[in-house]
């Protein structure tokens, strides 16, 4: 019992300070980050196999010319 209130002496102290506000604004801060990170590297995959399906075009269209040439 005495644990519990010393933890929520503790508690409300720092929530008077602001701390708790900080540390919850920091978690959440963290979480759009990680957030961005996931989307940023979605679209890093997305664009990688665009640009290698835009290059095996361009291969196929310059075999199909060769071999018009020939």
């Amino acid at each position: 019992m005495i644990r519990v209130a010393a933890f929520i002496l503790m508690a409300s102290s720092l929530a008077g300070c602001g701390l708790v506000e900080t540390a919850g604004s920091a978690a959440t801060e963290a979480t759009a980050q990680a957030q961005q990170l996931q989307q940023a590297k979605a679209t890093e995959a997305r664009a990688r196999a665009e640009l290698a399906a835009a290059a095996q075009t361009a291969a196929q269209r310059r075999e199909d010319g060769e071999k018009e040439a020939q």
